[in-house]
């Protein structure tokens, strides 16, 4: 997908701030003793999709509820069109659409009767911005009158940026929108979002899935309350340094086992089928690397053998950076720790502070 990409400093702010539509300062948030957002900053250009980026527990809702005004900071500062998010937040309220990530509509309403009530608090009708939600609308319109409780997840989605959208914000936050739905409902959210950012909103949204970031102009990667990237995807995943393989053999357990004893062993991930093993060496020859670890396994005893080279994706660079000490980006060339080889999963159920 071709997008023009806002140019962008190391900090991960835009070149030039009057274009921003967020700018987020050192801002940190605890929760007893629980440090939920530890010093984060950044800026989201007009008119792109912006995405946040990490597991459960990383940060991403309450960062969230900090820009729409709903939490008040402990340290730092934000400003989301211009305005701050503690002395203008009335003003950011009306201007601003805010999708939660779990659904909070009425259950027990009506479709339509939901989106009526949300048009009202902001004192406008459905029928004053239809043509802004009619391209999402209409793929419920024939369920009006059946109760949101009622709603399969990928309509109770719909029904959800209706709402978000009725009022016709200059700003969308969407809070993890397409957790609990199915890839195809997952794809056609997105396609969504697409047109409307064609349209000129912008769009900010969270996700803890990595193969989402592709569809953002540029990401935050981030973990336990902490920035650990900024950029466009495309030129976060070129930075990463190491050569991959993506390997299987006939006894998976075994095959981890056996590539992470390998001396130059970086890390080893199971990627579906697959595993990603990131050998230490940065200049190895890729076939060489590949022709080596065939060998060693045919030495293991292992049948059924693949390894390829490939290119690094969005999550093993994700991979990489939370192995980094703190300060130091290996994606940048930077010489990092080598992370633990158990990759964080993605839980059922959420953190306290997510």
């Amino acid at each position: 997908m071709n997008r023009a990409t806002p140019a962008s400093s190391s900090s991960g702010l835009p070149a030039t701030s009057a274009h921003a539509a967020v700018e987020v300062e050192a801002l940190a948030k605890s929760f007893g003793e629980t440090v939920a957002l530890d010093g984060v900053s950044f800026a989201v250009d007009k008119g792109e999709i912006f995405g946040v980026i990490g597991p459960d527990g990383a940060g991403k809702t309450t960062l969230f509820r900090l820009l729409t005004t709903l939490l008040l900071p402990d340290a730092g500062s934000a400003r989301v069109l211009g305005l701050d998010v503690v002395a203008d937040l009335w003003e950011i309220r009306a201007r601003v659409g805010y999708m939660p990530g779990r659904f909070s509509l009425y259950p027990d309403l009506s479709v339509s009767e939901n989106l009526d009530f949300f048009a009202s608090v902001f004192g406008t009708t459905v029928a004053e911005h239809y043509d802004l939600i009619a391209p999402i609308y209409r793929q419920i319109e024939p369920f009006r009158d059946r109760r949101a409780g009622a709603l399969s997840g990928g309509m109770k989605q719909k029904l959800a940026l209706s709402c978000a959208l009725v009022h016709s914000p200059d700003l969308l936050f969407l809070d993890e929108p397409t957790t609990g739905v199915d890839a195809v409902s997952r794809r056609e959210f997105w396609d969504l979002l697409d047109d409307l950012r064609a349209g000129g909103l912008t769009i900010v949204v969270s996700t803890p899935y990595m193969d989402e970031a592709s569809r953002c102009d540029r990401v935050a990667l981030i973990q336990a309350g902490r920035i650990l990237a900024v950029d466009a995807p495309a030129a976060i995943v070129e930075r990463y340094p190491y050569p991959i393989l993506a390997v299987s053999a006939d006894d998976r357990y075994r095959l981890i086992q056996a590539l992470r004893r390998h001396p130059d062993a970086l890390t080893v991930y199971p990627f579906g089928d697959r595993l990603h093993y990131t050998d230490a060496r940065r200049e190895a020859d890729p076939s060489q690397l590949t022709d080596e670890i065939r060998r060693l396994l045919h030495d293991e005893g292992f049948s059924r053998i693949v390894v390829e080279p490939i290119a690094a994706n969005i999550e093993d660079s994700f991979m990489a950076l939370m192995g980094a000490p703190v300060g130091a980006d290996p994606v940048r060339g930077v010489q990092a720790q080598p992370p633990s080889n158990n990759p964080p999963a993605r839980g059922d159920a959420r953190d306290t502070v997510s």
